[in-house]
């Protein structure tokens, strides 16, 4: 899953795709790297972020999606917002990724009547304060039982199962501790019977332990994805996509079977 931010403030590539021309043909690049789907999201979520309106995230995102619902390749839009949601997935997106596992207000019935996939997260707290001084008594058991609730409501919603997709939520509302016992044990979260999504690219944890530059995080994160690969997950979140491919396939073909 590539990552194609369009926002002034992400925490990793911030601004660099914030138009639509510059957004639409960093996706292309995406593309030709070897995406198999692409994230579009029009509002940080890094820590200390502030929300932004309804009308400012369609005004980023629509676009986007529109100029690229011809490519071939599945589109999901990273949002919380339903009036997002209904308005993306009417113009080609097939997946919803929320951060906030479609709690708010009319979220479940935009994604029962969309026909789309969606990807519930599990985050301790809101954006804006969630790094303040993330809590747990025991990370996994915590994490699982969410979204085995989100699970159960939005099945009850109409959503069907083979829809349906959980992301652990790595550094939304984590320490470092709990991010790494999560990618250690990523791979009790396979029992619940869902795809994985793991988001470590050129997280602060990378940085934290290596000690590099956000902008110096390529290999960490392809370090990162591969474990979470190994441990589990079905679909990674990168912004190197070519690279994170690359390692998968030496991964790949050491491990098959011949």
């Amino acid at each position: 899953m590539g990552v194609v931010n369009i926002t002034p403030d992400s925490f990793s590539d911030g601004g660099l795709y914030a138009s639509t021309d510059d957004a639409v043909l960093h996706a292309v690049r995406l593309i030709e790297e070897g995406a198999d789907i692409l994230d579009i999201g029009g509002e940080s979520t890094r820590p200390g972020s502030a929300p932004v309106g309804v009308e400012e995230e369609l005004r980023r995102v629509l676009p986007v999606v529109q100029a690229l619902e011809n490519k071939g390749i599945p589109i999901s839009v990273d949002t919380s917002k339903p009036e997002v949601m209904r308005a993306t997935i009417k113009a080609g997106a097939t997946m919803i990724n929320d951060i906030n596992a479609l709690q708010s207000p009319g979220a479940l019935e935009v994604v029962a009547d969309g026909d789309v996939t969606v990807c519930l997260m599990h985050m301790q707290g809101k954006p804006k304060y969630m790094q303040s001084d993330p809590q747990y008594k025991d990370v996994i058991t915590e994490i699982k039982d969410f979204l085995q609730q989100r699970i159960e409501a939005v099945k009850a919603a109409g959503i069907a199962q083979e829809r349906i997709v959980i992301d652990p939520g790595f550094g939304f509302g984590k320490a470092l501790k709990h991010n790494l016992k999560l990618l250690r044990h990523l791979d009790q979260f396979t029992d619940m019977g869902m795809p994985i999504l793991a988001g470590l690219s050129r997280k602060s944890m990378l940085r934290e332990i290596t000690g590099s530059k956000k902008d110096d995080l390529v290999y960490s994160s392809v370090s990162a994805a591969l474990l979470a690969a190994i441990n589990g997950a079905k679909i990674l979140r990168v912004h190197d996509v070519k690279a994170t491919k690359d390692a998968l396939k030496i991964y790949n073909a050491v491990t098959s079977q011949t």
